[in-house]
């Protein structure tokens, strides 16, 4: 999603802002929004009086005797907190960003729009739970009674900021597929293998097969565990117990490659779509009481996402006054505003924790198309077809375009002139003479009940109640990490996974051939699942799910598993865990990647004094990688100089590496081949080595941390290079430097990296800035709720200059975390705020 919001604001918005600074006003304008946090508010609709209490860092728990009040107060309070983020993400799903923003969001709005989301998040209101479409009510009756008594800057300060540009504007009431439709931009970003599909579809235009296979390497099942260590499909249900496995997948791999000569026509000419980029997966892990100080599970989670001003979590507890079968709900955890209910968390019996299972479901599709057909199975077949139009700010007439479908979904090279070229230049090439399209099919334009999942997640009391949630729980496909206060421990991966008759979907397919339709969705019974595993722990951190005995293709683009072979590594050496040693775990900074390539950077021979100097920056280095660290920063800069020498000069630019896990295994392999082509220098006469190309990479970053950073290594610090910029998905990113200061915070410094555990990935085709981040941490206590922790990586307000803005982030950078307080009792001694909703008056 974060290349999708790259949404440039205009120009005049500098000078607008600069007037508004010289009238004295900014300080009355910036405070305007903030919201009240004390005090009573009426609220239509209640059944009864309805309590907020916040503390200091201004975390509301809600207490209510009905679900309707509850939620209803819900929607209020992020209103209050964070309305423009609501009002953006809605503009964002429903591609009418152009509306806020103008014709530098047209093209983005084309594309969300193609795909429907919002389309889907209205069909999906019908198939839901009555409880879940009026808890969803509930909760947009709350939004909306904020929205009657605000507006403009009353709501937030980027309204105040676009008012400025001329740009006349109040939101529209808040409804329940506004909230739905968020799904389906998380399913977008946590969904699917696209961009890996089109860098391959590309690299096969200049490369043989083989060679893009040395550049995807198998997953190490032999030095890194998948989450579920045993497992197969007996009589259709998962089961951990061996079953004898038969050689699966050659000969729909031999099938898929017979189709690539009519695919490497067009690949070499698809567009590079958007993506989700390096970073985005997530830790979650949990242990039985074997493991623990308190004979009761421990569960920890954080989530690894795109780092943004505000932070994509929001807490809240929500608490009935009685927890009863009328009344169910005692949760409280993460949430995203928007969306009622509690995300990530715990109730009063279970804790839940989600990481990214990043199965393969969605699929392009080349498609021959004449005009408004498209040929399927020898015969052409008419089109759907729908106009979607566009009200853009700034100018007067609107924008309509035409959405073409096939049978496998819509057209996504219809969106702009480059990829209607695309196509027709792909078809150049072909003996047929009509032009190529290129479709996408994806599991999140079904539409589905994962809404109902999340209210019977925050009810569930048990093991079963969890695991019937989770069969609602359809996309974005997570791996569930689950405990109990009884104690038992879980797992379970959710989700509508497709089968395909042929081929494993690495590759855009042939759509006019019906052998490479899906045939359906994984069943729910045959999908891993692990309940009290004999050793007690489970960790989950994006790494391959089941061993290759496991009949169902889930995906061949798993995380290769450093973070999660060290975070199990830690639990087995720890001995007895509490929540504190919990945390500790998440901010470990060890690069195994470093481990296995420093032994062969300390064999190179250095001559030069001043050149070996970085060099010796690495001898007795523990690898681990905190902001202060001069032999991280030396190492870092060897591997991007390392990648660049390696690869930039074969490869086409957009698919140089991004220096991710993918990468550190790409060059494991390569170590024991000295002599591999892809260490040679194409641009030099002679034959490069791998000694050549490390030597060369040593000598290049010395220099190159010279310039940046200081002659002296004593000086290195790998944080200086390292930074993080919380940016404001909006007018943060409008390249004027007062708008931007208004919203965004930082840099802060920062250790870590990418495929380290505590996980703040970074580019090295780009440089070091940080790309990704952990969006949260928490750790759960099943023995003792109020002994769990949590942090959010900016604050709960998304109001500038509030004081939770940003109040969380500098505990976050160092590795610290908040009390989490549960029970009424830790409630009321951390109380610094209350409001009480109540019943207008007759």
């Amino acid at each position: 999603m974060r290349r999708l919001l790259r949404v440039v604001i205009i120009s005049g918005i500098a000078l607008a802002t600069v007037l508004v600074v010289i009238a004295g006003t900014v300080a009355f304008v910036v405070r305007h929004s903030f919201p009240t946090y004390d005090g009573t508010i009426e609220l239509t609709g209640l059944d009864g009086d309805v309590e907020v209490v916040r503390d200091s860092n201004g975390i509301p728990q809600i207490y209510a005797d009905s679900p309707s009040d509850l939620f209803a107060a819900q929607g209020y309070v992020h209103a209050q907190d964070r309305f423009f983020e609501m009002d953006f993400r809605r503009h964002v799903t429903a591609g009418r960003l152009a509306e806020l923003f103008g014709r530098d969001a047209l093209e983005t709005d084309k594309f969300v729009r193609t795909l429907g989301w919002r389309k889907v998040a209205e069909k999906e209101l019908g198939l839901l739970s009555p409880s879940t479409r009026q808890y969803l009510d509930d909760y947009a009756r709350g939004v909306n009674a904020y929205l009657d008594t605000h507006s403009g800057s009353g709501l937030s300060l980027e309204y105040a900021v676009l008012s400025l540009k001329g740009t006349e504007y109040r939101p529209e009431p808040w409804t329940a597929a506004d909230s739905l439709a968020w799904l389906k931009a998380m399913a977008w970003d946590l969904g699917g293998n696209m961009d890996e599909e089109i860098t391959r579809a590309k690299l096969l235009a200049s490369y043989p097969a083989r060679n893009i296979d040395s550049l995807y390497p198998a997953y190490p099942y032999e030095r890194n565990e998948p989450i579920v260590a045993t497992g197969a499909v007996r009589a259709g249900r998962f089961t951990t117990e061996p079953v004898a496995s038969e050689a699966r997948r050659g000969m729909l791999t031999k099938e898929l490659l017979a189709s690539l000569d009519t695919v490497d026509k067009v690949a070499k000419s698809l567009p590079q779509l958007l993506g989700r980029g390096d970073g985005i997966g997530s830790n979650s892990w949990v242990v039985s009481g074997d493991h623990t100080t308190t004979g009761k599970p421990l569960l920890a989670n954080d989530p690894h996402l795109g780092a943004t001003m505000p932070g994509i979590w929001t807490q809240v507890g929500l608490h009935c006054n009685t927890v009863s079968r009328s009344c169910p709900y005692d949760v409280s955890g993460f949430s995203f505003s928007g969306l009622p209910g509690v995300v990530i968390g715990h109730n009063n019996a279970i804790s839940w924790g989600f990481t990214n299972l990043d199965p393969d479901v969605t699929d392009l599709y080349l498609e021959r198309v004449d005009g408004d057909n498209v040929l399927y199975n020898n015969k052409w077949r008419a089109m759907a077809t729908r106009e979607e139009t566009f009200e853009v700010a700034g100018q007067d007439e609107p924008v309509t375009i035409t959405v073409r479908e096939t049978r496998h979904g819509p057209l996504i090279s219809d969106v702009g002139k480059d990829q209607r070229e695309a196509g027709e230049l792909a078809a150049k090439q072909d003996r047929y003479p009509n032009a190529y399209g290129v479709a996408i099919q994806w599991t999140a334009l079904a539409p589905g009940r994962t809404a109902d999942a999340l209210f019977a997640i925050n009810r569930a009391q048990n093991w079963t109640q969890f695991r019937s949630a989770a069969q609602l729980f359809e996309v974005p496909s997570q791996n569930l990490v689950y405990a109990d206060t009884a104690g038992h421990i879980g797992y379970q991966a959710p989700g509508r996974i497709p089968i395909r008759r042929t081929g494993l979907g690495d590759w855009p397919a042939p759509g006019w051939d019906p052998k490479y339709r899906w045939t359906g969705y994984v069943p729910f019974e045959a999908l891993p699942a692990e309940y009290d595993p004999a050793d007690g722990i489970i960790v989950t951190a994006n790494q391959a799910v089941v061993p290759p005995a496991y009949p169902y293709y889930l995906s061949n683009d798993w995380d290769y598993g450093f973070r999660s072979q060290q975070i199990l590594d830690r639990i087995k050496a720890a001995g007895k865990l509490d929540a504190n040693a919990m945390a500790a775990i998440q901010s470990d900074t060890k690069n195994r990647a470093a481990e296995m390539l420093v032994p062969y950077l300390l064999q190179i021979s250095i001559d030069d004094d001043f050149e070996r100097q970085g060099q010796d920056t690495l001898r007795n280095w523990d690898f681990t990688q905190p902001a202060d660290s001069a032999a991280a920063a030396y190492f870092n800069v060897v591997w991007r100089n390392l990648l660049a020498l390696t690869f930039h000069d074969q490869l086409p630019q957009s698919t140089w590496p991004d220096g991710g896990p993918r990468w550190f295994e790409v060059i494991r392999t390569l170590l024991n081949q000295p002599n591999s082509g892809w260490w040679d220098n194409i641009g030099t006469p002679q034959h490069e080595s791998r000694d050549d190309m490390l030597r060369e990479a040593l000598v290049d970053a010395r220099q190159e941390i010279t310039q940046k950073m200081a002659r002296d290594p004593a000086n290195w610090k790998w944080g200086r290079l390292h930074k993080l910029t919380l940016t404001n998905q909006t007018l943060g990113k409008s390249g004027i430097g007062v708008v931007d200061r208004l919203f965004n915070r930082g840099p802060y410094e920062l250790g870590g990296g990418s495929s380290i555990v505590n996980a703040t990935a970074w580019d090295a085709s780009k440089g070091y800035t940080v790309t990704a981040t952990p969006s949260m941490r928490m750790v759960v206590d099943l023995a003792d709720f109020d002994k769990s922790r949590w942090i959010n990586l900016t604050g709960v307000s998304g109001h500038a200059f509030s004081s939770n803005y940003t109040d969380q982030t500098d505990l976050w950078v160092r590795g610290e975390t908040l009390q989490w307080a549960y029970t009424r009792g830790a409630v009321e001694a951390t109380r610094e705020h209350t409001v009480t909703f109540t019943k207008p008056e007759p």
